[in-house]
């Protein structure tokens, strides 16, 4: 049975940006959708479904998949626009919701609201969810998951590394200014850290060198342990950026960092097969 109501697919998560999210800043980008095909489609999982937003072009088949990993606040204006630049370099570019089970973090007022939410995701049911769309993506014939990558965005940067150690068909992970050593919880027990020798495809991981949530000598452990791991993983510090560098609607942009991340995604992909 469906929890949520189905005017979720069409009314918060459609609505633009999460309310914590704010204030917009002038920078956010907004790509258009003309030659795109794009808006919110339902992946069963279950004996349920959850929203994901869906962009790809608007002509061809054979499109490479690529799953979008959310932020804390969800699968917002953002998240969607990200799909949206990738439906435009060729990709069909998926981002599921996958806060459905625990709340609509959408109408919260801030960061405070939303941790105690996210806290109650279990790292199972999100490896299941984002196996659940790769099932549903591959069963339209305009779509190549042979040719399957993941990106996702702080929250969702940890997740690509857990998705990088969890699916063999994966083939390429970008993961932007994900946690790398959180403690382990009993519903979230995976720890990037940890998984270095489990890994089943490549990551380019992308941080802030002034992330104040994600230290150095975090990030130079990971570098250390993917090395002994013998891992093709590649980290790149961006030194004076901070955490959310990626994110134009905030202050926390930096646009010649995000701008080459996102052009190192693009190769990154590109070169692995995506």
């Amino acid at each position: 049975m469906t929890i949520r109501r189905r005017d979720l697919m069409l009314g918060s998560l459609a609505a633009g940006f999460a309310l914590a999210a704010g204030p917009v800043a002038a920078s956010s980008l907004n790509t258009p959708t003309a030659g795109l095909i794009s808006g919110f489609v339902s992946i069963p999982v279950g004996d349920r479904t959850i929203p994901a937003y869906r962009a790809m072009p608007g002509s061809g088949r054979g499109f490479p998949v690529v799953l979008v990993v959310q932020e804390i606040f969800g699968v917002h204006a953002h998240i969607q626009d990200v799909c949206r630049r990738l439906a435009q370099q060729g990709y069909l570019a998926i981002a599921p919701s996958l806060f459905e089970r625990q709340g609509d973090v959408s109408g919260l007022p801030d960061v405070a609201s939303i941790l105690p939410v996210v806290s109650l995701v279990p790292d199972e049911q999100v490896l299941a969810d984002l196996d659940a769309t790769v099932a549903w993506v591959g069963a339209d014939a305009r779509a190549n998951v042979s040719r399957l990558g993941i990106t996702g965005f702080c929250w969702g940067g940890r997740i690509t590394w857990l998705y990088a150690a969890h699916n063999p068909r994966l083939r390429a992970g970008v993961a932007w200014y994900g946690r790398l050593s959180t403690p382990a919880t009993t519903l979230q027990p995976l720890v990037p850290l940890a998984l270095t020798r489990q890994l089943k495809a490549p990551v380019l991981s992308l941080y802030g060198g002034s992330d104040d949530g994600i230290p150095l000598e975090a990030i130079e452990a990971m570098q250390q342990a993917l090395k002994a791991a013998g891992s093709s993983s590649v980290i790149v510090i961006y030194p004076d950026a901070p955490h959310g560098f990626h994110a134009d609607y905030r202050p926390t942009y930096r646009p010649e960092a995000a701008a080459d991340g996102w052009q190192r995604l693009l190769e990154w992909f590109r070169s692995n097969g995506v």
